[in-house]
């Protein structure tokens, strides 16, 4: 496959993804109402979605043949990033967690051109200002000092900067193969999920024997379509596109979180924060529009 097509393709992907994303907090919201609360949920999703890879994982031990150890740190890092994500949705409103998350370009491009030396252009150092004046008008639309409120908002925040430093990994270390990097992906997330739950939220044993078995099919579909499926095409995805590229064409997740919250769960969102996500979004635009002919 020629690298135009390559990138189109991931392109693609990454927008595929971004719109399966924003219906992800439905899911996690009702695993979390039928018994596993906290981070406890995405932990049993990321495991079941590593499961059903370990298989197909086993039948190709040539893949592991002469892995980058860095390469596998970023990915699993990426995982974390998405565990804290999906974590946040059951700490706070959809929309705002969302928001928060995709900073992830300011970070981005701020990594390219402090930590590794990329040149930023014009329009770039523009984004960072219109994304982070964006954050400010977001986390200051009560009048209060404009930081994150709650454990679900500083989960999104934190999320998206190491997302940022995971996807510059990514890109910069040699590729992984899409079936091994989507299972490094979600074993990062459930140790990450493991880790954090304890701290969160006591393990509460089921009620009810009924929650149980209608808990069993909602893990394995979430697992296998949201951290096996889309994360395995993710991270072929994102070894193939400038990094703060994947955080914007994810956007889609935005408005599709955003319309999905308003229409099922009844979390409409206040004019500043309207104005701070289309900074935000207006952000990601300015980030891509040098690189367009690309996409």
């Amino acid at each position: 496959m020629s690298d135009n097509r390559a990138k189109s393709l991931a392109t693609l992907i990454v927008i595929g993804v971004g719109i399966l994303y924003g219906i992800y907090w439905f899911p996690v919201r009702q695993i979390e109402q039928m018994g596993l609360a906290g981070a406890w949920g995405t932990f049993a999703v990321t495991m079941a979605g590593a499961l059903l890879l370990l298989p197909r994982v086993l039948r190709r031990p040539d893949d592991f043949s002469g892995i980058d150890p860095l390469a596998i740190g970023a990915v699993a890092l990426g995982g974390a990033a998405f565990a804290l994500y999906s974590i946040g949705f059951v700490y706070g409103n959809v929309a705002m967690i969302i928001l928060l998350w995709f900073l992830t370009p300011v970070w981005s491009t701020l990594i390219a051109r402090f930590v590794l030396g990329w040149p930023s252009t014009k329009l770039r150092l523009w984004a960072i200002f219109t994304g982070l004046a964006g954050l400010a008008i977001i986390l200051g639309a009560d009048g209060q000092v404009p930081l994150p409120e709650g454990v679900g908002e500083w989960m999104a925040l934190i999320a998206g900067m190491i997302w940022a430093v995971a996807t510059t990994g990514i890109r910069t270390r040699p590729e992984i193969a899409p079936i091994p990097a989507g299972f490094f992906f979600t074993l990062g997330a459930a140790l990450t999920s493991l880790a954090i739950a304890p701290f969160l939220t006591p393990w509460v044993e089921l009620s009810r024997a009924e929650y149980s078995a209608a808990l069993i099919p909602i893990v394995i579909g979430t697992g296998g379509l949201w951290w096996g499926a889309a994360m395995a095409a993710l991270m072929w995805a994102a070894a193939r596109l400038d990094p703060a590229r994947v955080g914007i064409l994810l956007m889609a997740e935005v408005l599709i979180g955003t319309a999905t919250a308003a229409i099922w769960a009844g979390e409409a969102i206040g004019m500043a924060e309207l104005i701070g996500g289309a900074l935000v979004l207006t952000a990601g635009v300015l980030e891509v529009w040098p690189a367009r002919s690309q996409i």
